[in-house]
């Protein structure tokens, strides 16, 4: 006998968390269409040669590697970002720019797990390739904004206890070059990304170490990732900081412009903050980055972030293809939903349940059935004929909200018990009002 298990990092998803999960890719397309962007799709599996070297040393350790029956090398890509660029490179020509898509997909990677946090993961991606222009980086914020603002699907009401934290790769870029480091930069941007994880002594430490930094350039760089405030007072500090140097001068002015632009949309200010602080471990970022955190378990990390790469597609191309994006962390958001009690305990995705307990009556309770769906409402129609009681017991356990119940009485006078189980409301109507009496 074998024993039913699964990996370790890799789980399987009961209905109730699958329904949940459903309804978040549903919001997600549509806030991603709102925006115009496109669905497209690429293989879990691509050549190594395209994702080795593109992320970082943790990325290319937790890679999935082997070769294939071909004796190709082969690897699980890690995530959606650096496939996109690949088929960019590949595609661009008949896309035309600026290209904008979004794709929903699993990746993998074999890292430690922890809450929130496994080694096969979805991730929902959207972005916006060939264009450098500020516009892009503005809209990837308003997605942000919006995806989340929709998130609380138990509720359908607008959720706002979230913030969205933006930085700029160029303002840390230009502190490290008035340090003398830029040649240490992905060292102290890896070392820098960890500070809310490990705290100050020990990014300082990994700094030394990993990029040789003194005591006194460490001091520096945490210090602009210390600076807290309104945005209009972070950007007057940065301005006297990066003084003088040109890429942390128009990383500065590239923030203030979005931080205006998002007030200017209707985003509150509660809900985006400037962090200097977040560095993303990733390399291939060059310009505005972003994390977002749920207000009421910050410690959950960020469910949705992203950022600005514009070299990562020459790589595999010529061509000037400057991307930005951002991706919902699904797997690690609706962890989250579960801890805050934010997600709707049914399993079932039909609207009424119809119990099966007239005698010689299935052809009957089919009609009615079969005239439900064709009028929009998804109905399950018990197969078995089991005491009323049992059913409906079953059909609480579910999450079903309403029952349709038609017993040989109800047929003889062309009616029907429409039971509401989470009230435990009941109301008989003519079999024919069914539908406008549960729609209105």
């Amino acid at each position: 006998m074998i024993t039913p298990r699964t990996l370790k990092g890799f789980r399987d998803f009961l209905p109730e968390q699958m329904i949940a999960r459903d309804k978040l890719l549903e919001i997600a397309a549509d806030v991603y269409r709102s925006y115009g962007f496109v669905p497209i799709d690429t293989p879990a599996l691509e050549y190594l040669e395209i994702l080795s070297g593109k992320g970082s040393d943790e990325t290319d350790k937790q890679l999935y590697k082997f070769q294939d029956h071909g004796g190709r090398d082969v690897a699980l890509r890690f995530d959606l970002t650096v496939p996109l660029a690949r088929f960019s490179a590949q595609h661009i020509n008949e896309l035309g720019t600026p290209f904008k898509r979004y794709q929903f997909g699993k990746v993998w990677r074999g890292e430690n797990t922890q809450a929130g946090r496994y080694r096969e993961f979805t991730q929902c991606d959207f972005d916006t390739i060939g264009t450098r222009s500020i516009v892009a980086d503005i809209e990837t914020a308003l997605v942000i904004h919006d995806l989340l603002q929709r998130i609380d699907i138990k509720t359908n009401v607008p959720f706002e206890n979230f913030t969205i934290h933006i930085n700029n790769r160029k303002v840390l870029t230009g502190m490290l070059e008035k340090q003398g480091l830029v040649e240490k930069t992905v060292q102290v941007l890896r070392a820098l990304d960890k500070l809310a994880k490990i705290g100050e002594a020990k990014v300082v430490n990994e700094m030394t170490e990993t990029a040789g930094t003194n005591a006194e350039q460490a001091k520096n760089v945490l210090q602009l990732a210390s600076i807290k405030g309104e945005s209009k007072q972070i950007i007057e500090q940065l301005r006297t900081l990066l003084k003088g140097n040109e890429t942390g001068e128009t990383g500065a002015e590239e923030l203030e412009t979005i931080c205006n632009a998002l007030k200017a949309a209707g985003v509150p200010d509660s809900r985006t903050v400037i962090d200097l602080s977040i560095a993303r471990g990733l390399d291939y970022y060059t310009g505005t980055i972003f994390e977002t955190f749920l207000n009421g378990l910050p410690s959950i990390g960020s469910v949705c972030s992203g950022g600005r790469y514009d070299n990562l597609a020459e790589l595999y191309t010529n061509q000037q293809l400057p991307g930005i994006g951002a991706s919902l962390g699904i797997d690690r958001l609706l962890a989250a939903m579960e801890e805050l009690k934010m997600l709707p305990k049914s399993q079932t995705t039909a609207k009424v349940f119809i119990p099966n307990f007239a005698p010689n009556r299935v052809n009957d309770y089919l009609r009615i059935i079969t005239q439900l769906r064709k009028s929009g409402v998804a109905a399950d129609f018990y197969p078995e004929q089991k005491k009323l009681g049992n059913q409906l017991k079953y059909a609480d356990k579910k999450g079903f909200p309403y029952a349709i119940i038609i017993g040989e009485e109800e047929f003889e006078k062309q009616t029907a018990q429409i039971k509401n189980l989470v009230t435990g409301e009941n109301k008989e109507v003519k079999q024919d009002e069914i539908t406008s009496e549960l729609f209105g």
